[in-house]
């Protein structure tokens, strides 16, 4: 029995991970502990709980793996500033101290870290380093159900790589092609996510909501796909990409592109954080959606190719651009697909364990044919009727426990149908940048004001954002055009025509807003412009609760459908403990918070008007 740890960190999304005999046990982002988002700090208090969880100390552990290869990321910094000198001086004398102190001496850091957790014996401690995209392979084909598959990692750049086709068998996997940087479909969608006005390595999920709004026939989008395609990429048939230096700025710079140069190309500047988005920004949007998803389904065509397999695997923050998946599976490429929920860096903890799993010790690898190996993605941790309140206590909160859980189901359901919106807080946190169940916010899908009311009274965030849906599986052919499961929220398609509603004539000269709130479906708030939805179908296999509660709904409804949104507000970690929770609750217009059997109602609690005793400032994502 081998027990192997691993590790992300000084990036962004640091996590770690934690394998029994190649099962997953516990798995975590470190941001859900410090409550600092995307936080790139050691995963301390990650690696606590991984350890605390399995019963196992460091000592006991087989080996400790780190989920990239430092050395070979400060070759690439030396290289490249070499080959753009003498552009990047300045960027370079800043670079250099730092990765000489925390990179290049990653050895001595992660002894340091790990000495934090616990006192143990460096002599016997086995330290690992693998490659990153590698790592990101691992993550996604091993906990796959296929015992064979081509597996695409894409993201922006790990140590040289920005894209690998490899081929996994059984407990091996073997690279067949790789990109390098700086050509990089992670950095170019980067670059238009930094010059539409939100934050590079968080806001790209915000660029692929906002592409809808995109008119696909209007001139000027057309006219954005051509300009792409011409002057900053050349996309070759393998889906392999030649990024023209000449306007961007990320190897040698600060920047991600040469603003004045985008400005000249685009005719109109960089957006401003929170800037009014405007039509020109929204098409721009599509454009770069667009030529993604090209890129995205001709490299899945060329590693099925070279793979000659039936079956695809997919990791690296692109493969979170659900809305490019959603094609690549209509594309029909495959027989099936696997996405590692964790698909970005968090996800390169497991992996990177996984990778040191099968292959440093060349243990057997089990597939399960019929499921994949990520327990619903379900692996953070877990809190006790008598930690919650603790923690109410502590807030001299109101609470009601409701010891019958259909009982408790019956009232959430009847609260949702009311129009509510209900803070769900049960069992083990979910290891990945969704919520899917246990740390989430709920409103009725048929409710026409919910996206406005989840956007700007409960989030806090920008009012274009669209909603996800939970369906249970048992109904998802009955609201979208899917033939497959989507468990982790990563899968875009269609609301089926029947339940939409028409459009106006002059609906694409609206403006943005008319467009948003006029009513497309009967659920509505969860049908993006396009008629789309990002959807998580639910199973009673791995989250028995969740499924109970949201078939309760359809009982109730006939509708097995609700809106879902992860359990926090702008800029914040989703939550993690009860008293984040409560903490969430109290400082939005959440109506109710469900935390395993207990109910709490807004207006019973203490102070529930005195919003700003429980304001707590978060940065901007």
């Amino acid at each position: 029995m081998k027990v192997v740890l691993g590790l992300s960190a000084f990036y962004h999304d640091s996590a770690a991970a934690l394998l029994v005999d190649g099962e997953i046990i516990a798995a975590a982002q470190e941001e859900r502990f410090t409550r600092k988002k995307h936080t790139a700090d050691f995963p301390l208090h990650a690696i606590k709980y991984c350890l605390e969880y399995s019963g196992y100390k460091i000592d006991e552990l087989d080996a400790v793996v780190f989920y990239d290869k430092p050395l070979l990321k400060f070759e690439r910094l030396l290289e490249t500033y070499y080959a753009f000198s003498p552009k990047g001086l300045f960027q370079f004398l800043k670079s250099i101290p730092v990765w000489l102190k925390e990179k290049v001496f990653l050895k001595k850091l992660l002894y340091d870290g790990l000495s934090e957790v616990e006192k143990f014996n460096k002599k016997k401690l086995n330290l690992l380093f693998s490659e990153h995209h590698i790592s990101h392979a691992a993550s996604a084909f091993y906990p796959s159900p296929f015992p064979e598959a081509a597996i695409l990692t894409i993201d922006g750049v790990g140590e040289w790589a920005t894209a690998t086709i490899c081929h996994g068998k059984d407990n091996k996997i073997k690279i067949l092609k790789e990109m390098r940087f700086p050509h990089s479909v992670g950095l170019l969608y980067s670059a238009f996510t930094y010059y539409l006005g939100f934050r590079v390595n968080s806001g790209e999920y915000k660029l692929m909501g906002l592409a809808p709004y995109g008119i696909s026939s209007a001139a000027q989008t057309k006219a954005f796909i051509g300009i792409i395609k011409e002057k900053l990429v050349s996309v070759k048939d393998d889906g392999s990409v030649w990024l023209n230096q000449d306007y961007f700025n990320y190897a040698s710079g600060l920047k991600m592109v040469k603003e004045k140069k985008w400005e000249k190309l685009f005719g109109f500047p960089l957006l401003k954080p929170d800037g009014k988005i405007e039509q020109k920004h929204c098409n721009l949007a599509y454009a770069i959606q667009n030529v993604t998803e090209e890129i995205v389904i001709k490299m899945a065509k060329e590693a099925k190719r070279i793979s000659g397999s039936e079956y695809l695997c997919l990791a690296g923050g692109v493969a979170l651009n659900c809305v490019a998946n959603g094609k690549l599976l209509k594309e029909n490429i495959f027989k099936d697909i696997f996405i590692q929920p964790a698909a970005g860096d968090a996800g390169g903890a497991l992996g990177a364990a996984q990778i040191v799993h099968y292959m440093y010790y060349e243990q057997a690898r089990i597939v399960n044919t019929n499921n994949d190996a990520m327990k619903g993605a379900f692996l953070g941790p877990d809190f006790s009727d008598k930690e919650a309140v603790i923690s109410f206590k502590k807030h001299k909160a109101v609470y009601k426990k409701i010891d019958d859980f259909d009982v408790l189901c019956s009232n959430v359901a009847g609260l949702l149908d009311d129009g509510k919106v209900v803070g769900w807080f049960q069992g083990r946190m979910e290891y990945g940048p969704r919520a899917l169940g246990n740390r989430s916010i709920l409103g009725d899908a048929r409710n026409v004001g919910m996206q406005k009311k989840l956007n700007l009274k409960i989030k806090y965030r920008e009012g274009f954002r669209p909603f996800a849906p939970s369906v249970l599986i048992e109904s998802s052919k009955d609201f979208f055009d899917l033939e497959t499961t989507s468990p982790y929220m990563l899968l875009v398609a269609d609301v089926k025509k029947e339940r939409r509603k028409s459009t106006p004539d002059n609906y694409n000269k609206i403006s943005l807003w008319e467009k948003l709130y006029h009513e497309r479906s009967d659920v509505q708030s969860i049908t993006h412009l396009d008629f789309s939805a990002r959807i998580q179908t639910v199973h009673k296999e791995t989250n028995p609760r969740y499924w109970q509660l949201i078939n309760t709904f359809k009982t109730k409804t006939d509708y097995g459908i609700v809106v879902n949104t992860s359990f926090n507000v702008r800029g914040e970690p989703i939550v993690c403990t009860p008293e984040d929770a409560y903490k969430c609750f109290m400082r939005t217009e959440m109506d109710y918070l469900v935390v395993n059997n207990f109910l709490l109602s807004k207006t019973m609690q203490p102070d529930w008007e005195n919003r700003e005793k429980w304001k707590e400032k978060f940065n901007k994502d």
